[in-house]
């Protein structure tokens, strides 16, 4: 073998196990919290516009879980969205639940701010206090027809 099949070798070889930890990575660095160790709550939305599964679910900008599932409830008309949290953070019950935004060209996440309650939402439980998304276009088509 000459030198330069030797070389293209090993640097074929170093790429295939670059490849090989990313997938890894990415196949299980999605979620590091096993299942077990989250609990559910839901909470409903007059939009839900800008998240979806798998979206953070975030407290003072830390990630504490994610959105693990959403359905239309066709008695309410609104989003139920289904938040899996980590089990070591308990939400006051009277938590408000919002959908921001990071921020222009960011992306949406679930934001959790937190209450003043002393009872805690019981896992299964659901958190009644809730904000949809504000949409940029709505507040853009607002501020011009204003000025008019």
């Amino acid at each position: 073998m000459s030198d330069n099949s030797v070389a293209e070798s090993v640097v074929g070889f170093l790429v295939l196990a670059v490849a090989a930890a990313f997938l890894a990575y990415l196949a299980g660095g999605t979620d590091a919290i096993d299942a077990a160790e989250r609990y559910e709550v839901t909470a409903n939305f007059i939009t839900a516009e800008g998240i979806s599964q798998g979206s953070d679910v975030r407290i003072a900008g830390i990630s504490v879980g994610s959105v693990s599932g959403m359905a239309f409830n066709p008695e309410t008309f609104e989003a139920e969205v289904t938040l899996s949290v980590e089990s070591g953070v308990l939400l006051p019950d009277d938590s408000i639940v919002a959908i921001s935004t990071e921020g222009l060209l960011g992306g949406n996440f679930v934001e959790i701010l937190p209450g003043g309650s002393m009872d805690n939402v019981e896992p299964g439980g659901s958190l009644s206090q809730t904000q949809g998304a504000l949409s940029l276009l709505s507040l853009l088509s607002e501020f011009v027809s204003a000025g008019q």
